[in-house]
């Protein structure tokens, strides 16, 4: 073989090699602020109903918020809350009461050090089949001796997911 054709051949190989092995785009679903607003009425009608004055977030793929709602009388850091229970289920797929059981299981978690991180139940993530599309978090609940107030929150955003169940397929 000559120089030139074991030099045309190396590089053949080695453009081969560094070649990608799949170059497709990625195809995912994402909340759509319809939905996203049905979700986030859905939770603040059903907590209104139970004599509760909660804000509502409901926040996207990247933890962005998409709707954020105030219901009437609600206290003011529950709008901050219910996007930091949101942004918590979102960023760690995972119900955000379930943070509350991590740092009791780890008192030196270092995540709930994170921005908008809170280990506070009340939020549930927003799932097509195993992928999570984005979270909705509720704030504002009365904690009773009966109930804690994450308990009823969580119950009010799993009234507005249930609400759109057939679209996140």
């Amino acid at each position: 073989m000559t120089s030139s054709l074991v030099r045309l051949v190396s590089v053949a190989l080695a453009c081969a090699l560094a070649a990608p092995a799949s170059a497709e785009l990625l195809a995912r679903k994402d909340l759509s602020l319809a939905t996203a607003l049905t979700i986030a009425t859905t939770a603040a009608e059903t907590c209104k109903a139970q004599g509760q004055r909660v804000s509502v977030t409901v926040v996207g793929r990247t933890g962005e918020v998409i709707v954020q709602l105030r219901g009437d009388n609600a206290s003011p850091h529950t709008m901050e809350n219910s996007f930091r229970k949101a942004y918590t289920s979102r960023t760690f797929r995972i119900p955000s009461g379930e943070m509350v059981k991590r740092l009791k299981d780890n008192p030196q978690l270092g995540a709930i050090h994170l921005t908008n991180v809170i280990a506070a139940q009340g939020a549930l993530p927003i799932m097509v089949g195993t992928d999570v599309i984005g979270a909705a978090g509720v704030s504002g609940g009365v904690t009773t001796p009966e109930s804690p107030g994450g308990v009823k929150d969580e119950g009010c955003v799993k009234a507005g997911i249930d609400k759109v169940a057939d679209q996140l397929k």
